[in-house]
């Protein structure tokens, strides 16, 4: 007695699936990996070649300029990455129907959006790593001093910025109007992450108003996790948040089609 060959073989899971081939098309972007990935490095690399900028300053507590700046660079990257990179993809797919004709198919909509925030969530570690090691290797910027608390302020960051850009994928109908939005929102959180001014040396009552957004108060966290201290409950407060909040406002606007 013969058997039916069986042909049910093992499929990757939707979202694996689909996260292979969303990170094949990001690698082939070559605009979003410099600035994700390149362009916070180079930044701080030609602020480190400044040689005052390498001296410690008393009014830094000792620091240099360059210290202050490898927690800017990390956020710089994520601001890349939330803003400037993912909040295009995800209009242009709706824009075009791909969200829609995705519903028909064993791999839902929502298997696409994860896999991006999966996908640039890894791009903006993976370049806060760089910023790290190039600071440290390079201008001899001393590693985090509270490892675990500069880890959980970053994670808090990357959620933050990924839920800011995804609120920003809900309001917007289509990639040139996220595209706008998004690049009004990076400028504004670039000067709040301290890209011109480190939010350190701020006067005070701007200070006080940045640490309540959600870059001003990562830039401090980060910044008290990197001289050793825990960073502030109130900074991680403000980030998680912001981070629920955006979160919750996405999750209720955005739509597929």
């Amino acid at each position: 007695m013969t058997t039916a060959p069986t042909t049910n073989r093992a499929r990757p899971a939707p979202l694996a699936a689909v996260l292979r081939t969303e990170t094949r098309l990001f690698l082939r972007e070559p605009g979003s990996l410099f600035w994700i990935l390149v362009f916070p490095t180079a930044l701080m690399t030609i602020l480190g070649l400044i040689p005052s900028f390498r001296e410690p300053d008393d009014a830094l507590g000792g620091r240099s300029v360059i210290d202050l700046y490898v927690p800017v660079a990390v956020l710089l990257a994520m601001i890349m990455a939330g803003l400037q990179a993912m909040p295009p993809v995800l209009t242009g797919y709706r824009e075009r129907g791909i969200l829609r004709r995705m519903s028909a198919t064993p791999v839902r909509p929502s298997a696409l959006l994860t896999a991006q925030i999966v996908l640039h969530g890894a791009a903006s570690l993976g370049s806060s790593a760089l910023v790290i090691t190039v600071g440290r290797v390079a201008f001899g910027v001393p590693l985090p001093g509270q490892a675990a608390g500069y880890l959980l302020a970053l994670l808090l960051a990357v959620a933050c910025v990924l839920a800011l850009g995804a609120t920003i994928c809900a309001l917007s109908r289509t990639s040139k109007v996220a595209t706008a939005v998004g690049s009004v929102a990076y400028l504004l959180m670039m000067f709040t992450a301290g890209v011109w001014v480190p939010v350190q040396t701020m006067p005070d009552l701007l200070r006080t108003i940045v640490e309540f957004t959600p870059f001003g108060a990562a830039a401090q966290a980060l910044d008290q996790a990197a001289s050793g201290s825990w960073p502030g409950f109130a900074h991680l407060g403000v980030m998680l948040v912001w981070t629920a909040a955006l979160g919750t406002v996405s999750t209720r606007l955005f739509r597929w089609e």
